[in-house]
């Protein structure tokens, strides 16, 4: 899969996201990477930034979160285009439920791990 077939997999997958989650989105910014970090080579996700649950009155003027979706992982881990497909959708909304302020530990309850 190409890396725009894939950034597309990505956008699609945050236009699913329903849109009274998006509008209280919060200065966040979606990328997509071919590789992580080589220290940890099978991530598939990260959510860099302060969640919506951790901001306070002091919170201005700070670059924005960063969500980054990483390509290679995705790829090697899944079989098919359904499963990358799949894959993706729940990467995205677990990097996006991060910037909420849900923790791993809670997302996996959810099936979002």
């Amino acid at each position: 899969m190409t890396r725009e077939e894939f950034e597309e997999l990505v956008a699609e997958a945050l236009d699913r996201i329903p849109p009274e989650l998006t509008r209280l989105m919060d200065n966040v910014a979606v990328f997509v990477e071919d590789e992580p970090d080589p220290a940890d080579p099978e991530l598939l996700g990260l959510y860099e930034g302060t969640p919506l649950t951790d901001r306070g009155e002091w919170y201005a003027g700070v670059l924005p979160d960063r969500i980054t979706i990483y390509r290679g992982p995705t790829l090697r881990m899944c079989e098919t285009r359904e499963d990358v497909v799949a894959e993706t959708e729940v990467t995205v909304v677990h990097e996006i439920a991060h910037h909420f302020g849900i923790d791993d530990e809670r997302l996996h309850a959810l099936g979002y791990g």
